[in-house]
């Protein structure tokens, strides 16, 4: 049987797992009789709620005679490094553009990477349905872009088909509104090149994914470079420099079939599969027979540009709702994670309780959160901070590229928040139904928090989409939150009757009968700065009677944030306290003195 292996890349939501889909119901991978999830790769509970692949996985389908192994890659920047690692082990990729959005930042960030590993793509414009398409004037931004990446004359001259994932066909005819995904397997068989490799020289297999299972340990996923691997075959594992890290043997081969994985007896040149059998071996690594000494090279990884503290959770109701509240449980977790996820680094501080963990942006450290969350974790969880750096110039922080699809009537309004960011304006351009899409250069450091801002500033219709552009020259000083906090001074319940009468000082995050401890955030204060209050005080009781009845107190209901918005709205002096019920926001220190007293000491 021959084989193809090929990557789906896209930007995030341009319909790449919908397509995927389709593949495997038209190959006959699915039986007709069965039932089968929407968008079944993206397994994972985050991934089905948020609607976003964050995890890459491989499948297989086959279609007349051929097998193609199929890379369903994340769109999202956050998760590059998964992208990176991913393309070294395919032959071709496929580039899925929206006919409506275009080329979009995380497209140029993910066809950098294929174009520079030589890939040559397949362009499909997806989504031809649209009542917005706009077919020809993508193809030539995709076109543009393929020429402003260096592509060479062989990557310039790119197949198209025009699809719809959804509806499951795709042709060469950009009219075409039915059909099949026959063009699309054709194209694949007929333009991805076997892989070229030598099956009679010794095994050699690059890991590029590592999942764990209960039963049988570490798993290890990749492409078989050279050689045959079989069952019980001796292997050792060399990092970068040739080091061996260990030696083993290969107790498990498993081979991608559809959504399963299913046990092989060997594995040839050309493969994608995973093993199991080795306990210390990592992502990038080779694992290797017993008698190579030399590694494949592997690609190196983006660095990570924003770091959060992750604490235990030290507040008066720590423990009453999560499970895993130790540092050695927190440590663990988080060296579990680092060691997966190439694109985390974890260092634990010196009071060892607290970890400094460093990652690609919010969106990826906000997923980690939001999963050890889930599996039981308490936690105290610090602003995000930018990872500066000493370069030529002095100091340096990272800057993004933002890309800002806005209406017409809110884009002075952005174009003015984000110049207060200390971001400079590189593009503007009208999209299409009155809409207009503006580009930045801004500093990471101010778009931390943006994005709620954003969302009200533009009455929920504007997308944002951030992508890591490169280490520039310090911005200086950028203003932060303007307003202050309502703390709690007190330890019991909000009392409806005090809560009242707070509404007038700002905007409320608890309601009436929400247990409260002091140095906790009760609400957002009106004016600048911090302000004490008392949310438990209830009314006084006299036996002397009003002269009316009591009005039946009506609050407002309360803002409640999301994890994100939480993480995103505190200050440096503050906390997000997460369990696995409830977010709430805190002062770092609870007691008023030693507030004070730290307030004091930084000021000098």
């Amino acid at each position: 049987m021959t084989l193809r292996n090929v990557a789906i890349i896209a930007h995030v939501d341009h319909g790449k797992t919908t397509l995927v889909d389709q593949l495997f119901r038209q190959s006959g991978t699915f039986r007709d009789n069965q039932r089968i999830d929407e968008r079944a790769m993206d397994s994972n509970d985050l991934e089905k709620e948020r609607g976003i692949t964050i995890l890459a996985k491989c499948t297989s389908v086959e279609w007349e005679g051929t097998r193609i192994n199929i890379v369903d890659t994340p769109g999202h920047a956050d998760f590059g490094g998964e992208v990176e690692r991913i393309l070294s082990m395919v032959d071709g990729v496929i580039l899925l553009v929206d006919s409506s959005e275009g080329a979009m930042p995380q497209t140029k960030f993910v066809t950098g990477k294929a174009l520079a590993l030589g890939l040559k793509p397949i362009v499909v414009v997806n989504k031809v349905d649209r009542a917005d398409s706009r077919i020809q004037e993508v193809l030539d931004e995709v076109f543009d872009l393929f020429v402003s990446l260096d592509a060479n004359d062989e990557q310039l001259d790119f197949p198209v088909l025009y699809a719809s994932g959804r509806n499951g066909y795709a042709s060469e005819d950009p009219d075409a509104r039915e059909g099949t995904l026959q063009p699309l397997f054709e194209k694949i068989v007929g333009h991805v090149p076997a892989p070229d490799v030598d099956v009679d020289a010794p095994f050699k297999f690059l890991v590029t994914l590592l999942d764990r299972d209960n039963f049988v340990g570490r798993i290890l996923t990749g492409r078989v470079e050279t050689g045959t691997v079989k069952l019980n075959q001796p292997i050792h594992a060399l990092d970068r420099d040739g080091k061996t890290v260990e030696t083993g043997r290969a107790t498990k081969i498993m081979a991608f079939r559809g959504l399963e994985r299913v046990p092989v007896d060997e594995a040839k040149a050309g493969d994608i599969i995973s093993m199991a059998g080795l306990e210390v071996a990592t992502v990038a690594n080779t694992i290797a027979d017993t008698s190579v000494s030399e590694p494949i090279q592997a690609q190196p990884i983006d660095p990570p540009t924003l770091s959060m503290r992750f604490a235990v959770n030290d507040s008066p109701m720590a423990g009453r709702e999560g499970s895993k509240v130790t540092s050695r449980m927190i440590r663990d977790r988080l060296l579990r994670e680092a060691e997966s996820n190439v694109a985390i680094k974890v260092t634990e501080a010196e009071d060892k309780d607290s970890f400094e963990v460093a990652g690609r942006g919010e969106l990826q450290l906000g997923v980690l959160i939001e999963t050890m969350r889930r599996e039981g974790f308490e936690l105290g969880i610090s602003r995000p901070r930018v990872l500066f750096r000493e370069g030529e110039t002095g100091r340096e922080e990272p800057y993004e590229t933002v890309v800002i699809d806005v209406d017409e009537e809110f884009s002075g309004t952005v174009v003015e928040k984000m110049n207060l960011r200390k971001a400079e304006m590189t593009d503007m351009r009208p999209s299409g139904g009155g809409k207009t899409r503006i580009t930045f250069s801004a500093p990471s450091r101010g778009l931390i928090g943006y994005h709620g801002e954003f969302l009200s500033d533009t009455r929920g219709t504007g997308i944002m989409n951030r992508l890591f552009e490169k280490y520039g020259p310090y911005k200086g000083q950028i203003e932060g939150r303007k307003n202050g906090v309502l703390i709690s001074n007190g330890t019991g319940e909000a009392n409806a009757y005090s809560l009242n009468s707070l509404e007038d000082r700002g905007i409320l995050f608890v309601g009436q009968g929400e247990a409260l401890y002091e140095g906790m955030i009760v609400g957002e204060n009106a004016k600048t700065d911090d302000l004490e209050v008392n949310p438990m005080k209830a009314k006084q009781l006299t036996n002397i009677r009003s002269s009316g009845k009591d009005d039946a107190i009506r609050l407002t209901p309360p803002r409640k944030m999301t994890l994100e918005q939480a993480i995103a709205y505190i200050d440096d002096d503050e906390l997000v306290e997460v369990t696995p019920k409830t977010i709430r926001l805190r002062k770092r220190h609870l007691d008023p003195h030693e507030r004070k007293r730290a307030k004091r000491s930084q000021a000098a």
